[in-house]
């Protein structure tokens, strides 16, 4: 997922986790002038820490050296060639030459520095840096944001299944109640408005100081009191496993013709299984064509995306390939036959990665028809890599083209008929008013 979407998909998530809903794993989710002395100055620091070079510097904490080992392979990857090592500190850590430079002025800041540091921010600093000096994909998420993210690709977390905000008078307000969530089954509604939890007031409370109120309360009854109209009621409630839903599914009617609708929001690890039984449900009630809507899809996992397509694909199709250091592998569908519905699939400039992957695959091997806008065009694939400290970063290690061979990064897929949002819809969205999916119907049901 691109920056730019990531940042969206992780204030949507944070609003989700206000679904943190007393999330108990969640502890709130997709970046000068100098004068003549001062240059003095830094020239005489920048001799001495020279000077230091080889003295005997100071030792560092096993975390501290453990985040230094990631920047180091960073800096190798970054550069791409061989480095000659040397021991540094009392226990002989080795760390690449090119990297000595940076421990120096990182011992001279900490050593120097006139003011509090904080090391660990000081090293995610660094970390960030190194990322953001790569492509736009490679990017750092610390510890509240790596779990935001978590949530969001796990397709769940654990809470009671709301979803809340602060109101105007800064109280913590439910926006929504998930179906057969813990709050659901005790009867929370939107708009109820907490005001203790257990015996804690929590009248002005912020969202993060909110859910960490829960993180201590681990499948313990928790007593809410809310108001609801004007009047002050009670009810207990027990965290549980919650399953965000990431697909949703309807049947239309058009020139009597009865046609099937898949929503996917994120290709998250549950997405598959969720498809899969929309899907078979959708097949019971006889559909003879089929809409994918992947409106503002961002992406996700690329093993759910080559799931879902295997639905409607053999094995003998392939379905996208893998490019890294000039080797290109293709990776074929896992389905046992091809489907026999006609298939459109409905995207926008916020539909990415995972997402161009499948509606690419169905265009290029089932014939199906994309209408809509031109996809964002994420053409690359990152790897995940998590730090002892809670904090993650994504780094980008490959690109991946279409099953033809047509890498779209930066460009996107073209719909076959390409249809902006209308204004209409924007303003009132209704059904009636989705030109993109009118569109759609129109074409599946001549």
């Amino acid at each position: 997922m691109s920056k730019k979407i990531e940042k969206e998909t992780i204030n949507k998530i944070k609003k989700l986790s206000s679904v943190i809903d007393i999330q108990t794993n969640l502890n709130s989710s997709l970046d000068d002038g100098k004068n003549d002395n001062s240059i003095n100055n830094n020239q005489k620091g920048k001799k001495q820490r020279k000077k230091n070079k080889n003295s005997k510097a100071k030792t560092f904490k096993t975390s501290e050296v453990a985040c230094l080992i990631v920047i180091t392979v960073i800096v190798g990857l970054t550069l791409g060639s061989l480095f000659t090592y040397k021991a540094i500190g009392n226990k002989g850590e080795l760390v690449e030459d090119e990297l000595q430079d940076f421990i120096n002025d990182y011992n001279y800041i900490v050593n120097n520095y006139n003011g509090d540091i904080d090391k660990k921010e000081l090293l995610d600093s660094a970390l960030e840096g190194m990322l953001n000096a790569l492509d736009k994909n490679s990017v750092f998420l610390d510890s509240e944001a790596a779990k935001n993210f978590n949530i969001y690709l796990d397709g769940g977390y654990k809470g009671i299944g709301i979803e809340i905000f602060n109101n105007n008078e800064g109280n913590i307000t439910i926006n929504a109640v998930f179906k057969n969530s813990p709050a659901s089954k005790v009867g929370l509604k939107a708009g109820d408005v907490i005001i203790k939890a257990g015996s804690q007031d929590v009248k002005g409370m912020n969202i993060s100081e909110f859910v960490k109120l829960f993180e201590k309360q681990k499948n313990k009854k928790i007593q809410l009191t809310y108001i609801r109209d004007g009047k002050e009621y009670k009810t207990s409630v027990v965290s549980s496993n919650i399953d965000l839903q990431s697909v949703k599914s309807k049947t239309f009617i058009q020139n009597d013709k009865k046609i099937g609708y898949l929503k996917v929001s994120i290709f998250a690890s549950n997405t598959y299984e969720q498809f899969k039984k929309e899907f078979e449900k959708l097949k019971k009630e006889n559909i003879e064509d089929l809409i994918i809507d992947l409106r503002d899809n961002s992406g996700g996992y690329l093993s759910t995306a080559e799931n879902i397509t295997s639905l409607f694909l053999s094995s003998s199709h392939p379905i996208y390939q893998i490019q890294k250091q000039n080797k290109t592998t293709k990776y074929y569908s896992k389905g046992k036959k091809d489907t026999k519905l006609k298939i459109a699939v409905i995207v926008n400039n916020s539909s990415a990665s995972a997402s161009e992957i499948l509606a690419s695959a169905l265009m290029e091997q089932a014939e199906a028809i994309i209408i809509g806008e031109t996809t964002y065009g994420k053409g690359t694939v990152q790897e995940m890599q998590d730090l002892t400290n809670g904090d993650k970063y994504k780094l980008t290690t490959k690109n991946w083209l279409t099953s033809k061979g047509v890498w779209i990064d930066k460009k996107g897929i073209e719909p076959t008929i390409k249809v902006s949002l209308s204004d209409q819809y924007k303003e009132d969205p209704k059904e009636k008013n989705d030109n993109q999916l009118q569109t759609a119907l129109q074409e599946l049901s001549k």
